[in-house]
């Protein structure tokens, strides 16, 4: 069932493509979920520095799954899609794969001619392109958002937003034809861009949500700043999904050595810090190596004697840059068990975070609280461990899908009930905050110094 409302009834349904299940809710004006869907899907890693989808699987088959279970018999207003980047698959004109879908971070992308500490991993997707162009010839070549909106509204296409990822590929107007060329394909081949809200199109016929506005899509960490509420100075807003993310929001532009400076969704704002691979894939590794009863082992743990994880299973984005680090277990002893090994696994992701927040601390920027968002924030030895390795106060998002409310949000924008994306901050909300334990925040002190070392020497080798 299909329908527009007026704004204070409309009900829009955020999608989010992520790295290991598509995630959607339906929301009502006000914010509310009313309706919760997830769809997990693989990841692969055929050979060492391999990391895909299976486009079929995760940006088609998941995303209409994911729409059906929310919309059911509900009028849907608008439709959008987020998605993490950058990604690209090869497909077919019907929107079908001919090859793999590409992830942020695969080896693919590498390439020797780009600054790695440059924002947005610049030239990935360019490397990306290459790759697929000369793998399956002659196929289209879109991102999973371009995937998604084809299966939706038959039209494959992405937001100008989105598009900015694909930099120098996107030369800000449009793709770069000689550089589409020169990777062996065309700009024929890439998905069609829409600007800004614009609307890609509306649902086909024969699914759920029928004749919905569907927007152009966006970027999942976008979609989660608008609705995470951490706007003011001081404020730290850490994504806690399969891949860390760690902003602090300053006034001024600063440029720190290692990380990314983007700007805010609110005026005059900005962000600092980036992306680390050191999130729920380094911890769902560790609790398949742990084995299922793991996380029982953590009752009874005491601060005070832990080994020390270096959490680089996939190399390593911001503050680091380098994909060729591995994860390192140091100072394991013979007394420790399986919720010792645990305790200390989100410690590093404690860690990761706090080594953001002190090299930020470089250029005057003091932080006094952090906003978790994402689904690690039900977890609750993260969050805690959050609190105690940075020592601030944790504020945990009410809605964990944070990236696919505020894609939610956007829906509006695109069928026209808002005036402007910004105006996603209403719906921002605080479930409960974590505090810092003195006694853990004392032990952690002493271990992420030993961490900090250790990561050093491991880049220097």
């Amino acid at each position: 069932m299909s329908g527009t409302g007026d704004g204070e009834d409309a009900i829009t349904v955020g999608i989010d493509i992520g790295t290991t299940s598509v995630k959607a809710l339906a929301v009502d004006a006000g914010g509310a979920v009313l309706a919760r869907a997830r769809m997990p899907h693989g990841v692969r890693s055929p050979t060492p520095g391999a990391f895909e989808h299976d486009v079929d699987v995760a940006w088609r088959a998941n995303v209409l799954g994911a729409l059906s279970l929310v919309a059911g018999p509900r009028a849907v207003a608008a439709v959008n899609v987020s998605a993490m980047v950058p990604s690209l698959g090869a497909v077919d004109g019907e929107g079908r794969a001919v090859g793999p879908g590409l992830l942020y971070g695969d080896r693919r992308g590498a390439r020797a001619d780009v600054d790695p500490t440059e924002v947005g991993d610049a030239g990935e997707l360019l490397a990306f392109l290459r790759w697929q162009a000369r793998s399956t010839p002659g196929a289209r070549y879109w991102p999973a958002q371009a995937v998604a909106n084809h299966a939706l509204t038959g039209r494959g296409v992405i937001d100008s937003t989105t598009a900015m990822t694909a930099v120098p590929l996107f030369d800000l107007t449009g793709w770069d034809a000689a550089l589409a060329r020169e990777a062996g394909s065309s700009p024929d081949c890439l998905p069609e861009i829409v600007n800004g809200v614009e609307p890609a199109g509306v649902v086909l016929e024969g699914l759920a949500a029928a004749g919905a506005v569907v927007g152009g899509g966006t970027i999942d960490a976008l979609a989660e700043q608008l609705v995470a509420g951490a706007n003011s100075v001081g404020d730290v807003h850490v994504l806690c999904g399969s891949t860390l993310i760690t902003w602090a929001v300053v006034d001024d532009w600063a440029e720190v050595p290692g990380l990314w400076t983007v700007p805010h969704t609110v005026a005059g704002k900005a962000l600092v810090g980036g992306p680390s691979n050191a999130g729920g894939l380094f911890l769902d590794r560790v609790l398949r190596w742990l084995g299922p009863n793991a996380a029982s082992g953590l009752q009874g743990v005491q601060p005070g004697d832990l080994p020390v994880w270096l959490p680089y299973v996939r190399g390593e984005r911001t503050p680091l840059h380098r994909r060729d680090l591995g994860a390192a277990l140091l100072d394991l002893g013979l007394q420790h068990q399986t919720g010792e090994v645990l305790q200390a696994a989100y410690e590093a992701v404690g860690f990761v975070v706090r080594h953001h927040l002190d090299l930020a601390a470089t250029v005057g920027i003091a932080p006094r609280r952090i906003v978790a968002t994402g689904g690690g924030t039900q977890v609750w030895p993260w969050v805690q461990a959050l609190a105690d390795c940075t020592g601030l106060p944790v504020d945990l998002a009410t809605v964990p899908e944070g990236a696919a409310l505020g894609s939610a949000f956007i829906a509006r924008c695109a069928a026209g009930l808002e005036g402007s994306m910004t105006d996603a901050g209403r719906w921002a909300s605080t479930g409960r905050t974590v505090e810092p334990r003195p006694p853990w925040v004392e032990a952690a002190a002493a271990r992420y110094e030993r961490f900090r070392a250790a990561t050093a020497a491991a880049v220097a080798s």
